[in-house]
């Protein structure tokens, strides 16, 4: 079967811009595609050099489609480890995951994107944390931030975790891995023009185009340009994750400064690191705020929905209702060109989950010890 052609221009793109790469330009200002500049970290660039050389220089397409699929199959894996570790969710609903979205399978196996890649490599991640292996977790994660930035989102979340676990002192190892892979990934080019690298693979003042929204349809397009809506929806951000932080991520009774302590200098230990949902959360967060969703960002998310709708107490009847949220917000996501109607619907399902995840995670309510009674307890005739 023919490829289609939206599928070579990306893969054209992408393939254009390692090329300059391979020819020897080491200025990141100079590495472009038919679709504009380079905006992706040094990894995407070592990772997409990889694919442009195994499928004879970009040409062989079909090649690609089949070594997608197969990470596709991997991520798949990854994923279900994660939830087999939790125990969350219903077996059923890993039918809907695997079968029922057509636009993941095109962002992986026909669109050719990095997006999948840095999610990957996030969940590999993920399963490093679960295993408690720290130190190659945070060097997995840092990998995944170098192809594509969204994995940023889940950074609030992980830096949460690691002063859980290891206190001010103990994190900072652990944010130079992190720190330190992006330096020798960005080395080559931060020799050559490092004002220009930085700009260019880290710009978050990027400009999104109106036309390829899928959440923000329902605006103007003025207000969706705005940087006083930018500055809003930051703020918003921010605010979510404070929130978050201090009232469902942070279970000890101490307050959350305590964190910077040394996890054995504390007066009340932290119950069990929940990591799956304050990493899940952290992601979500973002998403719900961000200035703007694109098709390929769905794959942000998409695998995280499941545990993120199951992770709060559900009675039987409350199954369907969910399995529904989990159809509207693919709706949403397969309206093309997005719709006012298909915008204001993927928010209305946005704030359902973070309704539930607010309230279905909130700490039970204190216990109320009754008062002692002056009577004396009566002794057990065995004692007497």
């Amino acid at each position: 079967r023919a490829v289609p052609a939206d599928t070579e221009i990306d893969w054209k793109a992408y393939m254009q811009e390692v090329e300059g790469f391979a020819n020897g330009t080491l200025d990141y200002t100079q590495l472009k595609g038919d679709t504009g500049p380079l905006v992706y970290p040094a990894g995407f660039v070592y990772i997409f050099l990889g694919l442009y050389y195994a499928t004879g220089r970009g040409t062989d397409i079909r090649l690609a489609q089949y070594l997608f699929a197969g990470l596709y199959l991997l991520n798949l894996l990854l994923v279900f480890r994660i939830y087999c570790r939790t125990n969350k969710v219903p077996p059923y609903v890993f039918f809907f995951m695997c079968c029922a979205s057509y636009r993941i399978h095109s962002i992986f196996v026909l669109r050719l994107f990095n997006d999948p890649v840095a999610m990957a490599i996030l969940f590999l991640a993920i399963n490093l944390f679960l295993e408690e292996h720290w130190s190659w977790g945070c060097l997995l994660f840092s990998l995944a931030v170098s192809v594509k930035m969204n994995i940023l989102l889940f950074a609030p979340g992980l830096l949460f975790l690691l002063l859980q676990r290891f206190g001010l002192l103990g994190c900072i190892p652990k944010l130079c891995i992190c720190a330190l892979l992006q330096v020798i990934l960005g080395l080559p080019f931060l020799l050559v023009n490092p004002v220009g690298y930085l700009t260019r693979s880290f710009d978050l003042g990027r400009q999104f185009q109106f036309k390829w929204t899928v959440n923000w349809r329902f605006l103007p397009e003025e207000v969706f340009q705005n940087r006083v809506f930018h500055a809003t929806l930051l703020l918003a951000h921010l605010a979510s994750l404070g929130l978050f932080a201090l009232h469902r991520w942070h279970r000890s009774k101490e307050s959350i400064l305590a964190l910077l302590k040394d996890p054995a200098e504390r007066k009340h230990p932290s119950p069990p690191l929940t990591i799956v949902f304050i990493l899940f959360s952290s992601n979500f967060l973002g998403v719900c705020c961000s200035r703007s969703l694109h098709y390929q960002f769905y794959v942000w998310y998409f695998h995280t929905l499941p545990y993120l709708l199951w992770c709060t107490p559900t009675a039987k009847l409350a199954h369907m209702p969910k399995v529904l949220l989990l159809g509207v917000i693919e709706l949403c996501w397969n309206t093309y060109p997005s719709t006012v109607c298909s915008s204001l619907s993927l928010h209305i399902c946005h704030g359902l989950v973070l309704l539930q995840l607010w309230y279905g995670t909130a700490p039970p309510p204190a216990l109320h010890t009754p008062p002692l009674s002056r009577k004396p307890a009566a002794v057990p005739k065995k004692a007497q």
